[in-house]
């Protein structure tokens, strides 16, 4: 296993001393030096050959420290370390160098995951797309929609994936994946002033191969635990900690699903046609988006169980409506209730079944536009 050598530059003479004693207690590092004026680090840290720098963030004229430490360690990695975690420096932070960003004082489980994390492709100085998913009203087949349209997205380009269920009150992506989180949506936004991405991660729960969620509440009543600065907050490391970012908001327009849907890359308004009164639901919600400046590119429609589910009804439906339709997904209610029953995704059940084949399109559909945004980039 191989060693790192760490060297810790950290101003305040008390965290100095704690962040040492957590050093020299995490198993495959070695301290092998600290300083408490970046200067001196710069000028004599050279000789112990460090290859992971933990910087402190919080001392004065940090943005030109990180260049300098950049020029004299460039085969080194640096961690920047601080009290409080924001979108903003952070985003600064990597852009002129750093890896990650650590809020200190961190535990020795918390600085092997930052390490860890360095092969992840989202701490390569890209954000994640993020996705979210509305609903005029409800049963609109959201959860099945994005729980396998995470997995779709996830084979098909080998990306880490971060599901959010935000339906605050009535969320079920715990049940649709029998889980029973110790820490739910409820617990990350309680502690969000001491996270950042790489402690946030252990809120996630894995729950295939390079896609977790961060689950909702247990009971309605916790709504009030999360405000709407914190869920804010926790979307933006979310982008920091995955590829694709996908959030299951409330029906209809609250400050939650407006909030998810301002920060969102894109939101899908997701409806079920059963002959009610979807295509009227669809173009009001239409109707308040259209304030956003840029709705057309960020606003985009799928419709579940549509029957037949073939170009010529897409077509039809997108002429009723008046605005494109990004989807349709047919209805396989038996497949997808016999799944969930087994613990499987219906695109495991069935994976040559139109709504596997829909939802791997709209996948391929998804991945294409950020690759070709990230070429642009």
């Amino acid at each position: 296993m191989i060693n790192n050598n760490i060297m810790l530059v950290e101003g305040n003479r008390l965290y100095l001393e704690q962040l040492s004693n957590i050093i020299r207690e995490t198993e495959t590092v070695t301290l092998v030096a600290r300083f408490r004026d970046a200067k001196d680090a710069l000028g004599q840290g050279m000789v112990f050959t460090p290859n992971i720098i933990l910087l402190d963030a919080d001392t004065p004229n940090i943005m030109s420290l990180l260049g300098e430490f950049r020029r004299v360690y460039p085969n080194a990695d640096i961690i920047c370390t601080g009290e409080k975690w924001s979108a903003e420096t952070s985003s600064l932070y990597v852009n002129a160098g750093a890896k990650c960003f650590l809020v200190k004082p961190f535990s020795s489980e918390e600085l092997l995951d930052a390490i860890f994390a360095f092969s992840k492709a989202a701490t390569a100085g890209k954000e994640a797309k993020v996705m979210t998913f509305f609903s005029p009203k409800g049963k609109s087949g959201k959860t099945t929609l994005i729980a396998n349209l995470a997995m779709a997205i996830s084979r098909k380009t080998n990306a880490t994936v971060g599901i959010i269920d935000a339906d605050l009150q009535f969320g079920d992506m715990a049940f649709f994946f029998n889980l029973k989180p110790q820490s739910t949506i409820v617990e990350a936004a309680r502690d969000t002033d001491f996270l950042s991405p790489v402690s946030l991660s252990a809120y996630f729960v894995p729950v295939a191969k390079n896609v977790s969620i961060l689950c909702g509440t247990k009971e309605p009543s916790l709504i009030d635990k999360v405000s709407i600065h914190s869920l804010e907050t926790i979307i933006n490391m979310a982008k920091t900690m995955f590829q694709y970012v996908l959030i299951d908001v409330p029906a209809g327009f609250n400050p939650t699903s407006i909030a998810a849907a301002e920060i969102a890359d894109t939101t899908y308004i997701v409806a079920m046609l059963n002959g009610g009164y979807e295509v009227q639901h669809i173009q009001r919600s239409l109707d308040v988006f259209t304030t956003w400046p840029d709705y057309k590119e960020k606003v985009k429609i799928i419709l579940t169980r549509v029957e037949p589910c073939t170009i010529t009804a897409k077509q039809e439906m997108e002429e009723i409506i008046g605005y494109p339709v990004a989807g349709i997904i047919p209805n396989a209610y038996l497949d997808v209730a016999t799944a969930a029953d087994d613990g499987r995704m219906a695109l495991d059940l069935k994976p040559n079944s139109p709504l596997s084949q829909r939802i791997n399109y709209l996948a391929g559909r998804i991945t294409k536009e950020k690759q070709e945004n990230d070429d642009d980039f």
